[in-house]
């Protein structure tokens, strides 16, 4: 199921036909193990790479790190379900490091994500501190490659 995954996190757009090719097994056995995936919570959603810049020029992504006090036989649970309930969160992670909670959030103008962090975010019990990063140009993202034009394949060479 790991060969399945791994085409799918590719292009879930691929055909049971396509996948069944590509791995040797039957259109019903794929059918089969996606199914399997699927009800046992390990697929949990299909969903498309965005080129945000030419989706929608004025939005912006931020991706904020929140460090918070934990809450005593809670943990950060409360916290991240509280943050992840906002419609702008786009992803809430629990961190190692500097700080606990990587928040990514998508907007409309640097002006409504700030106050969006100031407002609703900073505020919330047990926030210690916030620091917001704005994106500014997307790279790559879960394995694409954005403004492939400009893109030089060619490894770099030292001596």
């Amino acid at each position: 199921m790991n060969k399945l995954l791994d085409l799918l996190r590719q292009n879930a757009r691929l055909t049971n036909a396509e996948l069944a090719a590509m791995l040797g097994i039957t259109e019903n056995e794929v059918a089969e193990q996606i199914k399997q995936l699927e009800s046992d919570g390990i697929i949990m959603g299909y969903s498309a790479i965005i080129n945000e810049e030419k989706a929608d020029e004025k939005g912006v992504t931020a991706i904020i790190e929140i460090r918070v006090t934990p809450i005593k036989d809670q943990g950060y649970d409360d916290l991240a379900h509280t943050i992840m309930a906002y419609d702008e969160v786009d992803s809430v992670f629990l961190m190692s490091g500097a700080y606990d909670l990587s928040v990514t959030i998508t907007g409309t103008s640097l002006r409504k994500v700030a106050l969006f962090v100031s407002e609703q975010l900073a505020v919330l019990d047990g926030v210690l501190s916030t620091t917001t990063h704005f994106v500014l140009r997307r790279y790559k993202e879960k394995k694409h490659l954005f403004n492939e034009d400009n893109f030089d394949e060619r490894s770099m060479v030292s001596p």
